[in-house]
Formats: C-alpha cells, structure tokens, sequence
C-alpha cells in the first residue's frame, strides 16, 4: 500500500513512554508493558503477555509514535469503560483478519460509528465474531460511545485513513498533537508554540495573559486552552 506523505513521521518514535503515559493517563509501567509486552515467571516456568500495541515499531525503541499514542488512548477509554484487555486484544486480532489493520489508529474503526460492528457482526454469524460482540453488554454497544467521543477529537489521512492529528479538548479548542508540527508536542493550532513553553511563562509572568500575548502574539482564547490543557495533564 502506498501511504501518504508523512507517513514516516506518524511512525517516528517521538514520545517517551513517560510522557505517552502522561498524555493518555496511564502509568509508565503500564505503557511500557502495551507496548513491548512483558515476561514473568510462574512454576519454574518463563510466560508472558504480547504488546497490545503492534505498529511496526522498532523492537528495541523505547519511545512511542504518533500511532502507538493513539492506540493506548483507544485501549484506554476501552478500558474505562470496562472492556477487558483480553477482549481488546481478540478484537484486535479479527479486525486484522477483516480489515487488514492491526491497529485502532486508523479511520475504518469509525465509518460512522457503527459500520466495523456491522461488518464483524455478519463474521459472527458464520462463528467468527467472538470478539468484538463480546463486548456488548446489556444489548448496547458499550463501545460506540468511545467512537463517537474520539471521533471528535482525532483527524484521519486520507485515502489511507491514517490518524494524522489529536485534537485532546476537542476540534473546537485550539490545542492539538500533530507529528508534522514540534515534533508531535502538544501545541496551538496554526502557531506551532507548545501548551508546555505556554503554560510555564504564563506562571513565570504571574499568570499575565497580556505577558503572553505579548511575547508570541497568541490570543486569550489560545493562552487559556494551553494552560487548561497543560494544567489537565497535572491533575
């Protein structure tokens, strides 16, 4: 498959797993393990659990791409919502088998909220659908409320349908993580100033918005949205 300029970037190893954690609220520990599965013993006996994440990465980076940020945000509201990583990984696996992808980063697990439920739906009825419809619960889908409120924050490439920008407050907030832009950090729309950079002279400055205004020429729209931002990922 030929893939659309830039590709190379939405693969480059740009986060540490620290900050991958930070942006997606998980725990280093936890990150590393998605990404690089992990090895204990039980019984005299050596096991272990595969990477949830597979993109192609390099095995032995210890950093994540802009790809793998969007799949441990996906496993992670999956998760907030009480599906299991057993499940995720199943599903995972047949939506390999039917749509070729290995990875949750691209548009086809959103055609309009529903159409992969449709498709792994109909696989059921042959008895391969294990997966996905395992994860009903009560006759809903308790994952469709994931997709619509991600549909809402993630831009996809096209024809390939590659996720291409993160949008974490929303499309309507200017702050956005786009690997062609600082390198993927968070930062404002159009302007290219990380919320980091942002949110630490807005404290230095006393919390003066005409401090900032003046220093980049950013709006009190866009000052806000970074600090706000900047502020989440504390909390």
């Amino acid at each position: 498959m030929i893939e659309p300029p830039g590709a190379d970037q939405l693969r480059r190893p740009s986060y540490t797993v620290a900050d991958a954690g930070r942006l997606v609220g998980l725990g280093a520990d936890r990150v590393r393990r998605w990404l690089r599965g992990y090895q204990y013993s039980y019984l005299d006996a050596v096991r272990g659990q595969p990477p949830v994440v597979l993109q192609g990465r390099g095995a032995a980076s210890p950093h994540a791409s802009f790809l793998d940020l969007v799949d441990l945000l996906f496993v992670k509201r999956f998760l907030d919502h009480g599906v299991s990583l057993q499940k995720i990984r199943r599903a995972l696996d047949e939506a390999r088998e039917v749509l070729g992808t290995s990875h949750f980063a691209r548009q086809t697990f959103f055609a309009d909220g529903g159409a992969i439920f449709l498709r792994l739906k109909e696989r059921a009825h042959r008895g391969r659908g294990d997966s996905i419809l395992e994860l009903m619960s009560g006759g809903q889908w308790v994952i469709a409320p994931v997709i619509r409120q991600l549909a809402r924050q993630i831009d996809f490439g096209s024809p390939e349908g590659l996720a291409t920008r993160w949008h974490p407050l929303g499309r309507e907030r200017p702050v956005v993580l786009d690997p062609m832009v600082s390198f993927g950090a968070p930062s404002i729309a159009g302007r290219g100033v990380k919320t980091i950079n942002i949110h630490d002279l807005y404290v230095a400055e006393g919390e003066s918005l005409e401090s900032v205004r003046a220093w980049w020429g950013l709006t009190d729209t866009e000052i806000r949205a970074a600090v706000e931002f900047e502020r989440q990922l504390a909390a």
